[in-house]
């Protein structure tokens, strides 16, 4: 997702297509709370319901759903078998029909908001950073901004797409997402090779190209494994976010027979080889290196950071859909339910951090050596950082950035802790807390540039140490608590 710079820093000058598209929505929604002159300005529930689209029988697409209902469909038998807290009916959502749509589009008979030119631009802009392969669109490109070239801005990246594929859906424009699915699975199959070493079978690629060569009249695809990638590090995100959206497509179009697939079967099976296999790791989360996801630079991620944990969660519920019951597919089943069951315990128990837990860390013991030892990870009080104390409310908590031995990252990340209520990787408790804290935060998490990465910046002998004296990740900028409006989509 590309990002959209501060005013304070204009490094960050390209808009990705999913951005604008965010960007120009909430605009538009903003203008219309102002015309509809509402008694509570902050309700937009009550604003969307007095504008709401003639009722379209249709199957209902996933935005006209909680994100949660993405693994609503297992049985029972799966949420007994690893944890009761798991299930995804604890957040309330009242589904209205009709209510979510596109915009300015054959699927929307919404009069207020296709009247409106910001909404008619943002399709408009989403619609010209389509790519075509041999006729047929295949993914969106990562930025329209011409203004600064850019290495691989022009690419389709499997992470940016995933909001625009989302809004394709909402619209009913399935094939794109198909192709898009498809094309991204083919990569897959191909060997891939950095230095000489071979990657893992199951790598999704972190972006594509289509080259044109009219004279030949000739259409080629170049996939990004890692190998061209700054940093050279292989995107461990990829697969994650390939597996959510076909669980999407699935969900929205009520068609089972792309997932259902030898060779999306065979894709699936791929990924979650990578990441269930058993090696030294003495936690279930996924040990990673910097720059292995979004944030594709180093930025003090390594280790175990929320955003693949949360990825790694929602990916692992939406296989366990996807799977067929056959002799394959019931060995990963198996897998995938003893990992969750894991994975929840380690991320509710340890990744958590309120008021409470804050005041408990200020008081651990260290050095504790023993099955009882309430200090697990052995994390120094002295290691606090004196903002969490004041950006910490006291009704309020979040998912920390990263947890491994004598290292507790306190870092607030935006798409890791959205990403772990989408997939009721937080209790209800937790969700309700983290969603409190973007309320009693907003200005330093939303602003008026919405929406902060992480929070707070590096500066100084910091920013020299972790980022290596990045001049892209200046505080404030870019990965460095930058912002990035195409995560609006999940905070909504």
């Amino acid at each position: 997702m590309s990002p959209v710079a501060d005013p304070s820093c204009t490094q960050n000058g390209s808009y990705s297509s999913a951005a604008v598209s965010v960007i120009k929505c909430v605009e538009a929604v903003t203008a219309a709370k102002m015309e509809s002159n509402a008694d509570d300005a902050d309700d937009i529930l009550k604003l969307l319901d007095t504008t709401r689209p003639i009722k379209v029988d249709r199957p209902r697409s996933i935005g006209e759903r909680s994100f949660n209902e993405l693994s609503a469909a297992l049985s029972p038998r799966h949420y007994r078998n690893y944890d009761n807290s798991s299930r995804v009916d604890h957040l309330d959502y009242v589904y209205s029909p009709g209510r979510w749509s596109g915009f300015n589009s054959p699927r929307s008979m919404s009069t207020h908001f296709e009247s409106n030119p910001i909404v008619a631009e943002a399709w408009e802009s989403l619609r010209r950073s389509l790519v075509y392969y041999r006729g047929e669109a295949v993914g969106t490109i990562a930025a329209l901004d011409h203004s600064e070239e850019q290495v691989n801005y022009d690419q389709v990246f499997v992470r940016d797409f995933v909001p625009s594929g989302l809004a394709f859906l909402m619209n009913g424009e399935y094939e794109i997402v198909k192709n898009f699915l498809l094309k991204t699975l083919h990569f897959q199959s191909w060997e891939k090779t950095v230095d000489h070493f071979k990657l893992g079978e199951g790598v999704m690629p972190a972006s594509f190209k289509v080259i044109h060569k009219p004279e030949k009249n000739i259409e080629t695809l170049i996939a990004d494994f890692g190998e061209t990638a700054i940093g050279r590090v292989a995107p461990v995100d990829s697969g994650f976010w390939w597996i959510i959206l076909l669980r999407a497509y699935t969900k929205s179009t009520g068609d089972s027979s792309l997932a259902e697939m030898p060779a999306c079967q065979r894709g699936i099976r791929l990924i979650l080889s990578l990441c269930l296999s058993e090696g030294f790791d003495t936690f279930p989360t996924l040990l990673c290196a910097d720059g292995c996801s979004m944030i594709d630079r180093r930025m003090g991620v390594y280790g175990y950071p929320i955003e693949i944990q949360a990825l790694f969660f929602m990916a692992l519920r939406c296989a366990l859909t996807l799977l067929k019951q056959d002799s394959e597919g019931k060995e990963f089943v198996e897998r995938i339910v003893k990992r969750l069951h894991a994975l929840s315990y380690h991320m509710r128990s340890y990744f958590w951090l309120d008021l409470k837990q804050l005041n408990d860390i200020y008081r651990f013991k260290t050095e504790e050596y023993s099955h009882t030892a309430v200090n697990k990870f052995n994390v120094m009080p002295d290691s606090l950082p004196d903002w969490v104390f004041d950006f910490m409310p006291c009704r309020g908590g979040y998912f920390v950035g990263n947890v491994s031995p004598a290292k507790m990252d306190f870092r607030w990340f935006c798409l890791g802790n959205c990403i772990a209520i989408l997939s009721s990787l937080a209790t209800p408790e937790q969700a309700a807390a983290i969603m409190d804290l973007i309320e009693a935060r907003w200005d330093e998490l939303v602003g008026e540039m919405p929406l902060k990465i992480c929070y707070p910046a590096m500066e100084g002998i910091e920013w020299r140490i972790v980022t290596g004296c990045d001049p892209k990740n200046t505080r404030w900028s870019y990965h460095n608590g930058g912002s990035w409006p195409g995560q609006l989509s999940f905070l909504v």
